[in-house]
């Protein structure tokens, strides 16, 4: 259980950017749980049922305030559904217990200049360098997920589109920058051996294919480099990504299909984020604001 724990916090901040108290409050939540699991003979997450969350309740009330036990409920949901999203789980044990909405964590957003300084910061002249700028390219140019990002293959970027695989096996073929293809042209004919067997499209530097929180220390690094002061992720590049595609007049349905959300209303969240920066743009630059 410990691996799918690591895993779980890993996809927090990698994917979600997640803060490291919010990360280190998941981890005491949901070892809490484990222990009173372990107590209970369940060793085996696919054993759980719904009178086992009702036990944890009932034993936390005995040491833990009522909001305690909300966000810790709210930590081993989002850990179930992270199972589920990961073929581990197939069951939905939280269907008849009521738990306010889950939290939904929304980084914050880099602005055009920021991610210009961002994409100008690693040396693409060095093997490491020259993978990274493509990554980061790729990431902005597309919207795409880190772990669809980590999942691509050579043949998946052509000179206009890019073929990724989303949540539940979804195919998505999007169009990409040209930036972002002259990147990944400049890795692969500079960096890469033809006859490599191996076709994912980004490496390690141990030939394997690169992993979600390779990336997220990745972007983190060059963030640092470039003197951003901001909770940087891989996903604060989706995020900005959508965010200036609906401050230049994109349609939200068309950002929808781009970031391969199932319903309108996760894609809606960005017009909140849009109107925050005209929020502040007006009383930046208004004169008598």
């Amino acid at each position: 259980m410990k691996q799918l724990v690591d895993d779980f916090l890993i996809y927090l901040a990698s994917e979600k950017g997640a803060a490291k108290n919010t990360i280190d409050s998941y981890r005491r939540d949901i070892n809490h749980f484990f222990k009173i699991l372990q107590e209970r003979g369940i060793a085996d997450l696919r054993e759980i049922k719904e009178e086992d969350l009702f036990h944890f309740i009932s034993v936390s009330k005995k040491s833990l305030s009522f909001s305690s036990i909300y966000r810790a409920l709210m930590a081993i949901k989002v850990f179930f559904r992270f199972l589920k999203r990961e073929g581990y789980l197939d069951i939905e044990i939280f269907r008849h217990l009521e738990t306010p909405k889950v939290w939904q964590l929304i980084p914050e957003v880099l602005s055009l200049n920021e991610v210009n300084l961002l994409l100008s910061i690693p040396n693409k002249n060095s093997p490491i360098g020259a993978r990274d700028g493509a990554i980061l390219e790729v990431l902005y140019a597309t919207g795409i997920r880190v772990s669809e990002l980590c999942s691509l293959n050579i043949q998946d970027v052509d000179d206009e589109f890019i073929r990724v695989y989303g949540k539940g096996g979804k195919e998505r073929v999007l169009p990409i920058a040209k930036k972002a293809v002259d990147a990944v042209d400049h890795y692969l004919s500079s960096f890469r051996k033809e006859q490599e067997e191996n076709k994912a499209l980004f490496l390690s530097k141990k030939g394997k294919r690169i992993d979600r929180m390779t990336v997220w220390n990745r972007i983190k690094f060059y963030a640092k480099q470039a003197k951003i002061n901001k909770v940087i992720s891989p996903h604060t590049l989706r995020h900005s990504f959508a965010t200036h595609l609906l401050e230049n007049g994109a349609d939200l349905r068309l950002i929808q299909e781009l970031l391969g959300h199932s319903d309108i209303a996760t894609t809606d969240r960005y017009t909140h984020i849009s109107m925050r920066t005209m929020v502040h743009s007006f009383e930046s630059f208004h004169p008598r604001p």
